[in-house]
């Protein structure tokens, strides 16, 4: 006797899924939009399923429809697969550069990357001499305002998103320098704006101060944040030039180029 969905629930998201990757599979070997007959035959699955399930991902973009009853990759593949192409090579550019920097200041150099309201932490130099007690470990996450890289970001966004950002997070506090007024937090964007770098004054966690600079690729879109980080009485602004002189490295390395050199 067959098994019913109640006695294993998780049998058809699982099997949703893996015909979803059949799909796109069938997709992903033809350039040009494939009709919903054919790709019914070549996955074996009932017109009316391969329907439903493509009209799905055809909502998330993960599929467009060029003409009634014809399908193809969507946009959203490329946009997903440039993001993680983008880390590769910001990672990939940054890690020298970043090693060379730690080398002359002796401080932990982070190197972060924007995902959705967070910065996620892709690589650090550092060494157990930086003195520093709490660390953020490669993969780990922040709040954006909270942030020196973050704060780079949220200067970047037009007024109305960093609103936006604020009504949903609430503009939570860490510390008791946290910034989690808008107003505070708009004059503080403007100064980013303004200088072209960033600080963290123990926003994020007391006894530690960061300052950030932006990593650009070759549109001039910020793709990445370049941090120093180090205990709040031995931060130093003569740094400052240093760390922008490393993150335009990097930049170019990506192949942006000031306006100017355009």
């Amino acid at each position: 006797m067959r098994k019913t969905d109640s006695n294993i629930p998780s049998t058809p998201t699982v099997q949703v899924i893996e015909r979803m990757f059949a799909l796109m599979d069938v997709l992903a070997s033809r350039e040009e939009a494939i009709s919903l007959k054919e790709i019914s035959a070549k996955t074996g699955l009932h017109p009316s399923t391969t329907h439903r399930i493509l009209n799905d991902l055809a909502t998330g973009r993960f599929v467009d429809r060029p003409q009634p009853g014809s399908y193809r990759l969507g946009m959203r593949l490329l946009e997903l697969g440039n993001l993680v192409k983008g880390r590769l090579n910001v990672r990939d550019a940054a890690m020298i550069p970043m090693r060379e920097l730690h080398k002359l200041i002796q401080q932990p150099v982070n190197l972060s990357m924007r995902q959705g309201d967070e910065i996620v932490y892709i690589e650090r130099a550092f060494s157990e001499r930086s003195g520093m007690q709490v660390v953020r470990a490669i993969g780990g996450r922040a709040p954006l305002h909270l942030t020196s890289v973050g704060k780079l970001f949220l200067a970047a966004d037009d007024p109305q998103r960093v609103r936006a950002y604020a009504a949903r997070t609430g503009l939570s506090g860490h510390t008791k320098n946290s910034l989690t007024q808008l107003p505070a937090l708009e004059r503080e964007l403007s100064k980013v704006r303004q200088y072209g770098n960033a600080h963290d004054n123990e926003e994020l966690e007391l006894g530690v101060r960061c300052m950030a600079a932006g990593i650009y690729d070759d549109q001039g879109a910020l793709v990445a944040g370049l941090s120093i980080s180090a205990p709040a009485g031995r931060l130093e602004e003569e740094w400052l030039p240093k760390l922008q002189a490393t993150a335009r490295e990097i930049s170019t390395t990506l192949g942006y180029k000031p306006d100017g050199a355009r």
